[in-house]
């Protein structure tokens, strides 16, 4: 009987046949396991200083940062086309940084009256705000320093009232990236006794001391200033159970969502993520991965809106929530159509 079986079984696997799903484009698009639609998409904005000023980064190109009044004309077509959020990076005059950051609790500054003009012209996107202090360190650093030491909880303290100012002037979701120890928690417990429970944390659990923030890094203004590296706060990209270590304690503290950073040479950590912890999750495409598609694509080596059609697809793939991307307002706006 056995015998018999197993000579039928075989019989049955040479005639099959898995290309047959892959016949037609109604057959693939019926049993496609994964789809993006345009709100699994966040926008990050590049903000400056000015009135219809916009400016072009280094190695990212078809980006530029944009003052106000263009941020607020760039959020108007991202809600347009379907996309729930945007995120917003200032780069501050290098005159308004300084060691200990002060600009970041200046409830006057770029991103506060950005938060404030585009809550105003655009009520319904959402507004995500970074509080970590390299945008406005005079060293380029997360966190502050002290003899040449980045400095964990004076840091936070510094934090926390920076995203208390993000919240006043209309933050929806407060998005520390810095990696401090304890830094959720702290600003958790701030925004629920300043009467912001309701906001909620999208906490960069996992990001990597990678190489691939380079052109972001040059578009706050902090590429040339940076001081030593970030090794002894970011995470090692050799380890993978860190990152685990760093989300549930997270999750913990309070963080209502988490990020990993980057995104596509981290898909095996978002995957263990996925699987471990039921909470959104989100990664972010960098500038890096970004540079390296339109780079790619202008110089004849990849077919460029496959291969950021490809690049998403995996992070949805790999079980993201949503994907933080400059590619976001293009590709919702293809999808759309």
């Amino acid at each position: 009987m056995s015998t018999n079986f197993n000579k039928h079984n075989m019989k049955f696997l040479e005639g099959r046949r898995l290309r047959r799903l892959r016949s037609s484009a109604w057959q693939r698009n019926m049993v496609r396991q994964n789809a993006i639609v345009p709100s699994d998409l966040i926008l990050p904005i590049f903000i400056i200083d000015g009135e219809n000023e916009r400016s072009s980064i280094k190695y990212m190109p078809n980006i530029e940062r944009l003052s106000v009044d263009l941020a607020v004309k760039r959020a108007k077509l991202a809600y347009q086309a379907g996309i729930p959020a945007v995120a917003l990076f200032p780069k501050a005059d290098e005159s308004k940084r300084n060691e200990q950051a002060s600009e970041a609790i200046n409830k006057d500054n770029l991103i506060c009256r950005a938060l404030s003009e585009i809550k105003s012209s655009v009520p319904e996107i959402g507004l995500i705000t970074d509080v970590a202090l390299d945008l406005y360190t005079s060293h380029g650093q997360d966190g502050l320093m002290r003899d040449n030491i980045i400095l964990n909880d004076e840091s936070v303290d510094v934090m926390v009232k920076s995203a208390l100012i993000q919240a006043e002037a209309g933050a929806d979701i407060i998005a520390p990236s810095d990696m401090m120890d304890g830094r959720v928690g702290a600003i958790r417990i701030a925004l629920d006794e300043s009467g912001f429970e309701q906001i909620p944390i999208l906490s960069y659990s996992a990001k990597y001391a990678s190489s691939f923030y380079g052109p972001f890094r040059e578009a706050v203004g902090s590429s040339s200033l940076l001081k030593g590296n970030k090794f002894t706060y970011q995470l090692d990209f050799a380890n993978s159970d860190e990152a685990i270590l760093e989300i549930e304690q997270d999750i913990l503290e309070g963080a209502d969502m988490i990020m990993i950073k980057p995104g596509m040479p981290y898909l095996d950590i978002i995957r263990q993520a996925v699987d471990r912890f039921n909470i959104p999750i989100f990664a972010y495409q960098v500038s890096g991965e970004y540079s390296l598609i339109e780079y790619g694509a202008q110089n004849g080596a990849i077919d460029r809106d496959s291969a950021i059609f490809e690049s998403l697809m995996a992070f949805k793939r790999a079980g993201c929530t949503g994907v933080f991307t400059y590619f976001a307002l293009e590709m919702a706006q293809k999808l759309n159509k």
